[in-house]
């Protein structure tokens, strides 16, 4: 068992996805999508059994931050329902990343892999704990122990912009409309593949790169 634990790789999947009014335009696809990319976790734990898959998920409105899973195993996440996901509200987007990097970073050691994804379809409007250069401050000590950000957006935000101002290098822009929410998902899903392929023999994506398609 002790060299079990030695060579088995402990990979932090944080998904930090915004619940705010706006987002009941595409609720179902938000939704699925979601449960779609706990079953890759879950799918990369059988193809990598020498990483150790746990998920974080959380969403947020400006009324709550909701942990729906709590750095759970992968193969015991259990799957959301229309219950877990109720958009209403205004997006407090500091708090949400300030919160959930710090209750993670607690529970992480130096050498973890952690991959963050921040999924919103609005820009910061009512955050109370966190600003702008102190998530931006957090982020940047976070990179440097080696964990790895993306940031995912709609099209009438400025995602690039958006991404730069918070030191997040890979960011992917998507319409808020169904078939573009599932296609953003895909491709998501695509990318953490590749990610998890690198942790499995201790390589480490570029900067910027994660989606990129081969």
């Amino acid at each position: 068992m002790e060299n079990t634990e030695k060579n088995t790789k402990k990979i932090y999947n944080l998904i930090i996805v915004d619940e705010s009014g706006s987002m009941s335009i595409i609720r179902n696809e938000a939704l699925a999508g979601l449960n779609e990319t706990v079953e890759t976790c879950k799918k990369m734990q059988e193809i990598h059994p020498e990483l150790e898959q746990r998920i974080t998920l959380i969403s947020f409105d400006s009324g709550h931050f909701k942990i729906h899973l709590d750095n759970e195993l992968a193969s015991k996440a259990r799957k959301l329902t229309a219950k877990d996901y109720c958009p209403n509200a205004a997006t407090p987007l500091y708090d949400a990343i300030g919160k959930s990097i710090s209750k993670l970073n607690a529970e992480t050691e130096v050498n973890d892999n952690v991959l963050v994804t921040i999924i919103t379809d609005g820009e910061e409007n009512c955050s109370s704990e966190y600003n702008l250069k102190m998530v931006k401050t957090l982020i940047e000590k976070q990179k440097q122990l080696g964990w790895t950000f993306t940031l995912i957006g709609t099209d009438n935000l400025d995602v690039e912009g958006m991404a730069g101002s918070l030191a997040i290098d890979n960011h992917l822009e998507f319409t808020e409309d169904a078939e573009s929410t599932m296609r953003m998902f895909a491709r998501e899903r695509k990318a953490r593949a590749r990610y998890m392929a690198c942790a499995c023999v201790g390589k480490v994506m570029e900067q910027g790169s994660y989606f990129n398609e081969d």
